[in-house]
Formats: structure tokens, C-alpha cells, sequence
């Protein structure tokens, strides 16, 4: 069973490289893209049944041992986010099928696409620190292509931005692997839990610590690190937005969750600061930079910055209630802001536009996009009965009780301030008088469908949230139990 760990990584490299053979046409490139993903969601449902039932999963690749051989581990977090991305992907693909032009589909979207979820499962699955290096700029490097796809003048500045600090970002990541390597002679995650207590270069391990900080939070758009973002998420497609915004970001923030709960525990009193002070300067930056925006791909964008902040909060706070409810709000987070983005998709064919000014009345005219826009836009404010007010609530009641009243203080405002811009939204695009009425219509069914999916499980999670709740504590648990994820990684070497 252990052999299925590969299959997350495996499914989608072998569906792009066939997908490339396949002849230059839509159907067939759709159809395997779809096949691919809908296998990989199974075969994530599978791991995390497995996970849940018997713990921490390995698998030894060739059977090299721990920590000279390429090992891949699945606890339920890792699990969970295999499953997120693969459920994700499967979404994105049956949205690209109504949102892109045939000839679009006919080329390397979809092979792109599967390389960067490959990526994206590699990264969540594997237990070693340089593998990580590697399956991060397989991600990065599918997502340049995707950014740059037959891309205008404004999207290739947008792609240089986004490259050029992607591969600082690579820099800075070997230096850190370089520091860490020369503290505790190996680069596998269990195996450098075990060194780093006893070593005897301290100021060399905290800078590595500081470091990685800074890779991942670039990476996850965390502030100070997060001015790309707004930057190179608005200029391309919709479907490549919201699968950025639901992926990309968030293996930023998987690492981030990775490794300090399991290599840098023993120094609270130096990152915990550190990350408590992004996550709150990450959730004001966000939010302002939104409230005055009028373009609502960058708007949204802005968005991710802010939400960003409520995940490093649960991190920073490193109490398990306040780590349960940052994993099950990143669950919320990524429906929603996808639903979002998908949904803005299909503004924009009503409309032919996504500045806020040149929309107005669809409320009338377009009542179910109105829904459609109204389920995750509640969600993503914290308002019930909808999945993000338990999971915000759950996160600023773990700050009080850790008496973090800053950080509670905070998110309470940042809650209160995305409910103020998402109304503006809602005024500005389905209340007001429209400068021209808007007669297109709301899109095919392969747009729709995946907004509808997306906002039944908002719904769902929000009535029926215990389970998620038990699954995040479950996950927050096995974080916070270093000496069970050293043990079954390393096994007899322990």
C-alpha cells in the first residue's frame, strides 16, 4: 500500500508526457487531463483513508534507507494537501474546457498544468529538504510557461517579475540547504530533527532557520516578501489565477508548516516572533492594498496576501487548537478564493471586463452568478453559516487563549475590513445602475459547475464542520508529535 505514495507524483507527469504525444487538438488533451486528475483526487482520497486508519505513511524509493535514499512520507496534512490540490486541479481542468479558446486547450495547457500539480504533490509528499528544492522549481518552472502563454506586454513584464524572484528565491534556498548541511550533515527533514538540538554552530543554524523563513515566505507571498503577487496574478487567464492562488502559495505555506514545527521547535522565543509578525503585518498589507483597488483580479489578489496572514498566525501561535484551525481555515480558504476567481471568470464574459467602474446590475440580469459570487464572498468575511466563520472564529479564540491580543485584535479587523470590500464588490457589480446593460450570458456549464461544486462545499463545511475539525486537530497532532514522524521515516535508524 505504502507504493500508492508515488502514484500523486507519478499520474500526473506520466498524463503530461503522453499528453504531449497526443496530436495538437483539444479533446483529446482534455480528456486525458481530466482522467489524470480525477485519478489523482482518488487516489488522494485513498492516502488520506490510509493515513487516518494506520499514521504516517513511507515509502523508501528503491529501497535506499533513511537519510541517504529519496524518501516520500504522507501524514494527514500532507495527505489533506495532496487531496486539496488534486480536487483543485480536477476543478480547474473542467473550468479551462469553458474558459479557454479551442486552440488554447489544442496546446500546452494541459500538459503544463499536470507538470505543475506534479510538482505541487512532490513538494507536499516529500520528507527531505533537497527533493523539496527540486519538486519546487518543477512547479515553478510550469507555472513560468503557464504565465507566459502566448502572453501581451503587460503579462511578460508580470512573468519577469514573477521569475526573476522565484529564482532569488532558489538562490537563497540553496544557501539555507548549504547552512544546514554544513550543521547537521544531511538534508532529510527526520534526520536533521535529530541533529540540530545538539548542535554546536548555533548562530549557523538560526540562519538557516531565518533563511528558509524567507525563501518560503516569498514563496507563500507572505509580507515583506509578497509585492509580486499583485503584480503577475491578474494578467493571466482566470483558470491559471485560481489555480495559482490555490497551489502555488500554499506549498509556500507547507513548507513554512513543515519544517519549523520539526526543526526549529527548540527556539521558539526567535521564530515565533518572527512569523507572528509577518502573519499580522501580512494580514493588514493585504487587506489595505484591497480596499482601494478597483480591478477585481488584483483586488482578489491582494486578498491572498491577507488570508496568507491568518494561516503564519496559526503557525506562529504553535498551540495545536490554534494549528487545528489554521489547517482547517486553509481548507476554507482555498474553496473560497477559487470559487472567487472562477466566478470572476464568468463576470468577465458577461461583461467583457474586470474593473469594477464598467460593471453594475447583474443582480438583475444574472442573478445565479449573484449566488455564486455571494456563497464564497461570506465565507472567505468569517459571516455564518458558512465554512470560514468557524474556522476564523477557531483561530482567534486559540490567539486569546495564548493571550496573543494583538494577533486576536488583528484578524478580528482584517475579518471586518474583507466584509466591508467584498460588499463594495457586491455593490459595485450587482447593485448599481450599469454604465451599459449586460445581455451576455453567464457562461457554459464547465464554468458554472465547478462554482456550484465549490459553493455546495463551502455550505457543507460550514453545517456539517465537526468532521473537518477532527480530521485539522488529528493533522495539527501529528505536527506537533515530532518523535512519530522521525520514527516512522527513519524506522530502525531511530
Amino acid at each position: 500500500m505504502k507504493n500508492v505514495l508515488i502514484l500523486p507524483v507519478l499520474i500526473p507527469l506520466a498524463a503530461a508526457a503522453i499528453g504531449l504525444l497526443l496530436p495538437s487538438r483539444a479533446g483529446p488533451r482534455r480528456a486525458l487531463a481530466l482522467a489524470a486528475t480525477a485519478a489523482l483526487t482518488a487516489v488522494a482520497a485513498g492516502l488520506l483513508h490510509t493515513v487516518w486508519r494506520e499514521g504516517v505513511q513511507v515509502l523508501r524509493v528503491g529501497g535506499w534507507e533513511a537519510p541517504v535514499g529519496i524518501t516520500l512520507a504522507a501524514d494527514l496534512l500532507s495527505a489533506m494537501m495532496v487531496l486539496l490540490s488534486g480536487t483543485m486541479g480536477l476543478l480547474c481542468v473542467v473550468y479551462s474546457a469553458g474558459s479557454l479558446e479551442e486552440r488554447q486547450e489544442a496546446g500546452a495547457h494541459y500538459p503544463l498544468v499536470l507538470v505543475m500539480l506534479a510538482g505541487v504533490c512532490g513538494s507536499f509528499l516529500t520528507a527531505d529538504l533537497f527533493n523539496l528544492f527540486v519538486w519546487f522549481e518543477l512547479m515553478l518552472v510550469a507555472s513560468f510557461v503557464l504565465l507566459a502563454l502566448e502572453a501581451e506586454r503587460e503579462r511578460l513584464e508580470a512573468c519577469l517579475k514573477y521569475m526573476t524572484l522565484s529564482l532569488l528565491g532558489s538562490a537563497l534556498f540553496l544557501i539555507a540547504l548549504a547552512l544546514l548541511y554544513a550543521v547537521g550533515g544531511s538534508l532529510n527533514l527526520a534526520d536533521l530533527a535529530m541533529r540540530l538540538p545538539g548542535t554546536k554552530q548555533p548562530p549557523l543554524a538560526t540562519a538557516a532557520a531565518m533563511l528558509l523563513l524567507a525563501v518560503f515566505g516569498l514563496k507563500a507571498a507572505a509580507f515583506p516578501f509578497s509585492f509580486w503577487l499583485p503584480a503577475s496574478y491578474h494578467t493571466p487567464p482566470v483558470v491559471v489565477t485560481a489555480l495559482f492562488s490555490a497551489l502555488l502559495t500554499k506549498v509556500g505555506v507547507y513548507a513554512l508548516f513543515r519544517t519549523f514545527p520539526l526543526l526549529f521547535s527548540g527556539d521558539p522565543g526567535l521564530t515565533q516572533p518572527v512569523i507572528l509578525g509577518m502573519a499580522v503585518l501580512s494580514m493588514l498589507v493585504g487587506v489595505t492594498g484591497a480596499v482601494v483597488q478597483y480591478d477585481l483580479r488584483r483586488l482578489l489578489s491582494f486578498e491572498i496576501i491577507s488570508q496568507v496572514g491568518y494561516l503564519l498566525a496559526g503557525l506562529g501561535l504553535s498551540t495545536r487548537a490554534a494549528l487545528a484551525a489554521a489547517i482547517a481555515y486553509w481548507v476554507h480558504y482555498v474553496c473560497a478564493k477559487s470559487a472567487l476567481f472562477f466566478v470572476t471568470g464568468a463576470l468577465e464574459r458577461v461583461t467583457g471586463t474586470h474593473h469594477l467602474g464598467k460593471m453594475g446590475g447583474l443582480s438583475r440580469t444574472h442573478p445565479l452568478l449573484g449566488l455564486l459570487f455571494l456563497v464564497p464572498a461570506l465565507s472567505l468575511a468569517g459571516m455564518p453559516p458558512f465554512s470560514g466563520f468557524f474556522a476564523k472564529m477557531a483561530l482567534l479564540r486559540a490567539a486569546l487563549r495564548a493571550e496573543m491580543w494583538g494577533v486576536a485584535g488583528v484578524g478580528a479587523a482584517v475579518g471586518l475590513l474583507t466584509l466591508y470590500i467584498l460588499i463594495k464588490v457586491w455593490r459595485e457589480v450587482f447593485w448599481k445602475t450599469p454604465p451599459q446593460e449586460a445581455q451576455g450570458p453567464s457562461g457554459p456549464a464547465a464554468m458554472l459547475g465547478p462554482c456550484v461544486v465549490l459553493a455546495l462545499l463551502m455550505v457543507g463545511l460550514g453545517l456539517g464542520a465537526r468532521p473537518l475539525f477532527v480530521l485539522s486537530d488529528a493533522a495539527a497532532g501529528q505536527l506537533l508529535d515530532r518523535d512519530t514522524y522521525i520514527h516512522a521515516v527513519l524506522g530502525g535508524d531511530t
